[in-house]
């Protein structure tokens, strides 16, 4: 492997990877390191070809693509669903490319009909789609090649996927999310067609144009999704021994087999791991909850303590790394591609929740050397992709690798301030009794509130006309449900447990019940063992710059740490009993909803 990306720190001391047991590795298997990998990775497409695109990146292109299409609308006079073809011809080329191969030459043909040959929007049109088109074609080209070079290096090692992967899932979501967007699109220009004036009339015909396009698209990727994933489910796939560990992001991030320190990650992709129908073993998981309950019971103290030193000492927002484990890799990795990993498990036992410890040695097609007798066999994860294999650029490894150094930084300062917050927290609560505690919505949540609030109104009261009562309802209807506990949410103490105010009557958690109070990055959570609890959480932004340059400590982590301290010493917690009455947040709901219904009415 090249070793040009090296960081110039001090390289990081990783432990050894997780090995992967023989009978896991199908008969020649052979490590996918050295020269083949560097040639796969090179076979990347240029940076300003879009090969990586995050959800966000996606939503930020579509309303300058809609803008522009708007534009031609307007003042090209070009009809709607031409018009719409711009966005989507921008979405096309960043998620689908192999769209674009055919979408790029019809839009040219289009453009060159109804526009005339000197107007600036039919040139600027024109210039785009070869742009796009150009673009696609280089990013299927490269994929061809990493399919290519991919196969070379398997050297003819096939094998099929184990049953343990699970049934196929791959697309649901896609299909079904692309068929509710084309639904809502055609009634959208079903509306239009009916309307008797004029306004806005080619703006909502574009965007029903651009719904119908893009609920299509869903459509695609899900059948292309589940086809993929399909063709590995049958006959023999190519195999590869590889390196794998789950991201900082979630993802997988898969190496060569010879990157033991984690230098160069090839690619990532998404992956879900399979766990047996709960329909199936709800007979079994209800006896062996009975047998287990009174053992639950009395380590209940113990697993507490676990949990509390956990929140105490890991800040969720930093998410690091997983540790290196061996895998095996079924199918042919190349930008879009599906695949399935087996790996060695990250700790010796299975994820709670399991169908139980995959044994693939029952399959014929995993052979070799079997565990020593008298010892237990290692647990393997059987994991399919939810998503796209994505390659990564030189560029991007060089930025995730000083984001996770930048993380770590952050972690050891954002520690210091909140062992002191504990320390300081516990010294206020042994000062003096009082009869209940209460905390509340502070600085934080009214800035973010205030943010909000101005955010809302530039959004929906922009507009003119329909879009003005349609972006402005869906905009306030979020403002309505999220405003009301962020301003006025309360958490109270007393000797009982705590009490939290909610849409109805406060909540009540007695001490013995709680099994979660953590400030997990800008989130404040508290949550019961008993069933009948919902989640009880409160969101304010926080910017960890600004805390670390003054040295501050945000509110939800002395509130966290407080209760904690509480909830783990029982002489620190409130002698009085608390009476349980306040106001829900259903009326605070309700006038702002009032309010804001008026504005949209009265305000020009």
């Amino acid at each position: 492997m090249s070793t040009e990306l090296e960081p110039q720190s001090p390289p990081r001391v990783l432990p050894p990877p997780r090995p992967l047991p023989a009978f896991a590795v199908p008969e020649g298997c052979v490590s996918w390191s050295g020269e083949r990998t560097d040639v796969w990775a090179r076979t990347r497409p240029p940076l300003w070809v879009p090969a990586r695109t995050r959800p966000l990146q996606l939503l930020a292109v579509v309303p300058g693509g809609l803008i522009v299409g708007f534009w031609l609308a307007n003042f090209a006079e070009l009809p709607a669903a031409l018009a719409a073809l711009v966005p989507l011809q921008l979405v096309w080329t960043l998620v689908r490319p192999e769209v674009v191969r055919f979408s790029a030459p019809l839009l040219l043909l289009l453009l060159a009909w109804f526009g005339g040959s000197h107007d600036v929007p039919t040139l600027v049109g024109l210039v785009a789609a070869t742009l796009t088109w150009a673009m696609a074609e280089i990013r299927l080209g490269k994929r061809r090649l990493q399919r290519q070079w991919a196969l070379v290096a398997t050297e003819g090692a096939t094998a099929t996927v184990p049953d343990e992967v699970g049934p196929l899932r791959r697309g649901r979501f896609l299909m079904g999310f692309g068929c509710v967007l084309t639904v809502a699109g055609a009634g959208v220009l079903s509306a239009v067609s009916g309307w008797d004036v004029a306004t806005d009339r080619h703006e909502v015909t574009l965007v029903g144009w651009f719904v119908v396009g893009w609920g299509l698209t869903s459509l695609l990727s899900g059948v292309l999704g589940r086809r993929r994933s399909a063709a590995l489910r049958g006959a023999p796939v190519p195999v590869l021994r590889v390196l794998v560990r789950d991201g900082a992001d979630g993802d997988a991030e898969v190496f060569a087999a010879d990157d033991v320190d984690a230098l160069r990650p090839l690619f990532t992709v998404a992956t879900e791991e399979w766990y047996g129908d709960a329909d199936e073993e709800d007979e079994e998981d209800e006896e062996e909850d009975q047998e287990d309950q009174e053992d639950q019971e009395r380590d209940g103290r113990e697993e507490r303590d676990a949990l509390l030193d956990a929140v105490e000492s890991v800040d969720d927002d930093d998410d690091q790394p997983g540790p290196l484990r061996e895998a095996v890799l079924y199918g042919l990795p190349h930008d879009g591609a599906e695949i399935v990993l087996v790996s060695a498990a990250e700790t010796p036992e299975a994820p709670e929740g399991a169908a139980g410890p995959v044994d693939l040695r029952k399959s014929a097609e995993w052979v070799g050397t079997e565990p020593a007798e008298g010892g237990a066999p290692a647990e393997l994860v059987v994991e399919s992709s939810s998503g796209p294999v994505r390659p990564l650029s030189d560029r991007t490894v060089r930025h995730r690798a000083a984001g996770q150094r930048a993380r770590a930084e952050r972690h050891t300062i954002h520690e210091e301030l909140r062992a002191t917050a504990v320390t300081e927290s516990r010294a206020r609560l042994g000062d003096e009794p009082v009869s209940v505690r209460r905390w509340r919505a502070g600085w934080p949540d009214w800035a973010t509130a205030l943010f909000l609030i101005v955010a809302i109104a530039a959004v929906g009261l922009y507009p003119d006309g329909l879009t003005q009562y349609v972006l402005g309802g869906v905009v306030g209807l979020f403002g309505v449900l999220t405003l009301p506990q962020m301003l006025t949410w309360r958490i109270t103490a007393d000797r009982s447990g705590l009490w939290l105010s909610g849409w109805g009557p406060p909540q009540h958690v007695e001490w013995d019940d709680l099994t979660t109070v953590r400030c997990a990055g800008a989130v404040l959570t508290v949550d019961s063992r008993r069933a009948s609890f919902p989640l009880w959480s409160v969101r304010a932004e926080r910017w960890r710059w600004l805390e670390r340059k003054l040295r501050l400590v945000h509110p939800y982590e002395r509130t966290a740490a407080e209760i904690t301290a509480m909830w783990r010493d029982p002489s620190l917690r409130p002698e009085g009993q608390y009476g349980g009455r306040r106001m829900p947040l259903w009326p605070l709901s309700a006038v702002l909803a009032v309010v804001w219904v008026a504005v949209l009415v009265l305000v020009p």
